[in-house]
């Protein structure tokens, strides 16, 4: 194995996503079909298999899209494409020695491919379409490379993107040279396949085997041809035979070109799940059964002597456990893993007749691995370290620079699936791609660049992620910046859905991810797995910042009524596309959350007593059934039942996933009026004049405030109200209302006509030496909106915090409101440059949709207050505060770990004048804080600083190590009330 190395020009090909590529001369027509006319794909007997593969399939396409039949032949009578590998096509050989063609640029680099139009190739051809490849899998892609050209899809038959239809294919083109990829091996590991791709290859799409066998491994790696890939790691579960107990799987692998590796708890490509057999083998221990174990792996070893294999070393535990040695001994441990991997280089030099360091090697330090290799344990530098993700997005480590030195070179194995604590999310698609992008850009500049694997669990409902990280592996100069991914995802909409829904599809798509990473669908019962308890209370918060629970309700509902608004405006032959690759996943995660939603806001209701929360429980029902009805479409009326079996709605069975258990209010049966209050946990009691409840909160004139009232239903029957304001400034968004039955409570939101409004007068001094006044007593107009029905009546009081302050005339900064100030990261006033790194901006993550990243990650971390001071990128955000005292600044960041040991997850904080304060985001193993931070997708840090005085004043955020995201900032002089996001920000 050797790190492997290569300069990358990017080149967009028409009808391609992503390529790489040199341009030659200009642009020309080639004809492919043209009335009757009919050309041949000419490919060599004596090529590899994988290139008749390729063949046969873009005939097939050419037929898809034309209708017309083109012949794949090794004839040259009709050659219209003349494809073939160098050294293994007698006839790329001769245009080569005829110096017809130049092939110094494409001859031994890793799959690289050239096209060209090339004249005269032969006698009697005018013009042919040559592809050479440099390697086997370069033919293969060449040639798919003109089913992209065409419009036809990678995703053709996965996701049933029917091509359009064209009497004539022309194509223009200019000739090029593809490659070499970014990546060495690029590649999908099948996992977790037990709801969904097992069931469907063994009840629908392959019964005569029963399984995932050779006739779905080989759509697989159709796919992954399409998709420029190289590399599988097969399903293991114990649900799937092993992947060598199909004799014919290793051979269509082969047929394929696909090199095949195996998982971090699969050693030498074995699978431990279902090929050790404890009761007649022993224990998988190698500290007591290391001669059967070897015997294993030589068995495996010689099996997979003949074809293009990828070992894994070391090995760990039974059912993707930790080894056992002792209790808590990590030197033993240590020890024992370097005997297994010593050992298993010995085997593979015994029954490959190759020397190790020939073979390609993987190392994976995958949880309890990495702490064995952190602890000094001793790697052969020709092995490929592949470092992991922590199952959740975020990668443990990445190569330092005396690791970027060594021979092997590196890797990445990453999730967009997962099973294992804190909670699973086996279901939809739901890993943010920007994010996805920043973990492997990082990976790819410390140079991680020999194999990149993405664990997809059933490939569906993963396709765009797929795509994406295969695009990246391919050619990662495409996405130097955040853009890059919606650039990507436009193109790809546009070639899926019509270039007139490409910008819609990303909007709505960028939402679905947005909301996801603010919490994924499979968390939203704030339950745990493994081991697996009831759902949770949620942290949404009903009461204050306008109630999350209904924000999120309505983000929702608003993301599915674009979702349906776009749907009519898709080609009839992409509809059923549409369906698979936006439309389930949207309205999945949308049904999924408002099941949730609507039953906390049952829940709430009927602590207050409201009627609605009947309403609330009957909403919450339907959006279970919704899931319902649209899983059983996508398994037994799409495609006509093509897909039966590949969609579960209740992966694990595990409660998020449930029936939602709703709370029945019990109603008297006279009809009463009720009130809640933003801000207020309890119902306004109305046997009590004057009470604490019937307050709204401050409107402040800085931010524009509006809060809300809840009009609801107690009892049985109907009722109508009425509300007036007692002054003309207070706006009502409705004055009048019917209760009943069926419309059991209405929101009312009172904002302020601040045209209208008197100027608040400074009626009192805010006292000397007071740590700090939530509401200043000063500056504030009092009114009240009286709410009536029948003989009862409700004063609700207004207060507006009204001054006219020259300070803030013109002002652009953020202002406090109640008693803190929020911010988000990129809305920042000033920004400064540090001596090696800046800040900059990336689109399409965090909270916010925005985060500030710390870059380039090569920069010194500062670890001092002087050198912070001096050589640190800053961030400056203005603000003004009414009050004064002490602070908490609370910093939300993306839950990133340290590239490595020499290195940190760190930032700094100062507020005027006062010295930065060092905060520390990274967590350490599978801590509760490390687990709360990935359901959460935010690490949030707090350091305590001094607001001096009421008036203006400046946040600083130094970087402390590169690559920290900043998303929030929340500024708390003690008014904040938790929520599980900051608040709105806080807007002048």
């Amino acid at each position: 194995m050797y790190r492997y190395k290569c300069k990358i020009l990017a080149i967009v090909v028409l009808f391609s996503i992503v390529a790489t590529g040199v341009q030659g001369q200009k642009s020309d027509i080639f004809p492919l079909v043209n009335g009757n006319q009919v050309i041949d794909i000419v490919v060599d007997k004596k090529d590899a298999k994988v290139v008749q593969i390729a063949a046969d399939l873009l005939a097939s396409d050419i037929f898809k899209v034309s209708g017309k039949r083109v012949g794949v032949t090794p004839n040259l009578d009709k050659a219209g494409i003349i494809a073939g590998t160098i050294g293994e096509s007698r006839l790329v050989d001769q245009l080569v020695s005829e110096m017809k063609i130049d092939v110094s640029k494409v001859k031994s680099h890793w799959e690289t491919y050239s096209i060209e139009i090339v004249k005269n190739p032969v006698k009697g051809i005018e013009k042919a379409l040559v592809v050479i490849g440099s390697d086997r899998r370069a033919t293969a892609f060449g040639l798919l490379e003109i089913s992209r050209m065409i419009g036809v899809s990678p995703w053709e038959w996965w996701a049933d993107v029917t091509p359009n239809k064209k009497s004539e294919l022309n194509i223009s083109m200019e000739n090029r040279i593809y490659g070499s990829p970014s990546v060495k091996f690029r590649g999908i590991f099948l996992n977790d396949e037990d709801w969904g791709l097992q069931r469907w290859a063994a009840l629908n799409y392959e019964p005569e085997t029963g399984d995932i066998g050779p006739k779905t491994y080989a759509k697989v790696f159709e796919l992954l041809l399409r998709l420029r890939a190289n590399t599988i790691w097969p399903a293991m579960h114990s649900c799937t035979k092993p992947f060598y107990s199909y004799p014919e799987n290793k051979q269509v692998a082969d047929d394929y070109a696909i090199v095949v590796g195996t998982s971090h708890c699969e050693p030498m490509l074995c699978n431990i799940n279902a090929e050790w057999d404890s009761k007649t083998m022993g224990e998988w221990r190698y500290d007591k059964n290391a001669e059967t174990i070897k015997k294993m792996f030589e068995t495996r070893t010689k099996e997979s002597s003949d074809f293009e294999s990828i070992y894994t070393m070391g090995m760990r535990g039974e059912h993707d456990s930790p080894m056992i040695v002792g209790e808590d001994d990590t030197e033993a441990q240590v020890q024992l893993l370097e005997d297994v991997v010593t050992d298993q280089r010995e085997i593979l030099q015994k029954k490959t007749g190759k020397a190790a360091h020939h073979l390609p090697q993987i190392f994976i330090p995958y949880k309890e691995v990495l702490n064995y290799y952190q602890n000094d344990m001793e790697l052969p530098e020709d092995i490929t370290l592949v470092w992991t993700d922590d199952n959740y997005g975020y990668i443990r480590q990445l190569s330092n620079a005396e690791e970027q030195k060594c021979s092997g070179g590196a890797g990445v194995y990453y999730h967009t699936s997962y099973w294992g604590r804190p909670h699973d999310y086996l279901w939809l698609n739901s890993t943010n791609p920007v994010l996805m992008w920043e973990e492997m850009q990082k990976a790819y500049e410390f140079q991680s660049r020999d194999l990149w694997i993405l664990n997809c669990g059933d490939i569906k409902p993963h396709e765009y992620n797929i795509e994406l990280f295969l695009d990246m592996a391919w050619n990662m100069r495409s996405f130097s910046q955040s853009q890059g991914v919606r650039n990507h995802m436009e193109k790809w909409a546009a070639r899926e859905f019509g270039k007139y829904n490409a910008n819609p599809v990303t909007n709505l798509m960028y939402e679905y991810y947005r909301l996801a990473f603010q919490r994924r669908p499979e968390f939203m019962d704030w339950g745990r797995v493994e081991p697996v308890t009831k759902a949770g209370e949620t942290e949404l918060n009903q009461i204050h910042y306008n109630d999350e629970v209904s924000l999120r309700i309505n983000a929702y509902q608003k993301l599915m009524d674009a979702t349906q608004k776009l749907k009519p405006k898709i080609a009839d032959n992409r509809k059923d596309a549409f369906y698979e690759l936006v439309y389930y996943p949207v309205m999945g995660a949308a049904h999924l959350n408002h099941k949730w939603l609507y039953a906390y806001k049952n829940k709430f209701a009927a602590q207050q007593g409201r009627s609605s929360a009947s309403y609330f429980g009957q909403k919450a029902t339907d959006a279970y059934h919704q899931i319902q009805e649209e899983t059983d479409y996508f398994n037994n009326i799409l495609q006509n039942g093509k897909w039966n079996h590949i969609m579960s709605m209740s992966p694990r069975h595990l409660p998020v996933f449930s029936k939602p258990t709703t709370t029945i209010c019990v109603r008297g049966n006279k009809p009463q009026l009720g009130l809640a209050l933003e801000s207020y946990e309890m119902e306004v009691n109305t046997e009590i004049i004057n009470s604490y409840a019937d307050v709204l909160p401050v409107f402040n004139a800085y931010t524009q405030s509006k809060y809300f009232v809840d009009v609801f239903l107690k009892g049985k029957g109907e009722l109508t109200w009425k509300a007036s304001a007692k002054a003309d400034w207070i706006h009502i968004s409705k004055d009048e209302g019917s209760l009943n039955n069926e419309n059991q409570e209405q929101r009312v939101w009172v904002s302020i006509d601040w045209d209208k409004v008197p100027v608040g007068v400074n009626k009192k001094e805010a006292p000397l030496g007071h740590d700090y006044q939530l509401i200043p007593p000063s500056y504030k107009v009092n009114s009240a909106i009286v709410f009536a029905a029948g003989d009862t009546t409700i004063s609700i009081g207004v207060s507006v915090f009204n001054p006219k302050l020259k300070a803030l005339e013109n002002y652009k900064g953020k202002v406090e409101d109640k008693g803190f100030v929020s911010i988000y990261a990129e809305n920042y006033s000033a920004k400064i440059a540090g001596k090696q790194a800046t800040w900059k901006t990336y689109d399409g993550v965090g909270y916010t949709g925005k985060v500030v990243s710390a870059l380039p990650y090569s920069a010194d971390s500062q670890t001092n207050i002087q050198s912070i001071k001096n050589n640190s990128p800053a961030l400056e955000y203005d603000f003004y505060t009414f009050n004064f005292g002490k602070a908490t600044v609370h910093l939300q960041a993306i839950p990133t770990h340290a590239f490595n040991h020499e290195s940190g997850v760190r930032c700094a904080v100062s507020i005027d004048d006062a010295d930065p304060v060092v905060v520390d985001f990274q967590t350490f193993g599978r801590s509760e804080e490390w687990m709360q931070n990935v359901l959460k997708n935010a690490s949030v840090k707090s350091v305590s600083q001094i607001v001096n005085k009421a008036g203006k004043h400046t946040l600083k955020i130094w970087m402390v190590d590169p690559g920290v995201m900043i998303d929030q900032i929340l500024i708390d002089l003690g008014g904040w009330k938790k929520s599980y996001a900051f608040p709105p920000e806080s807007n002048c």
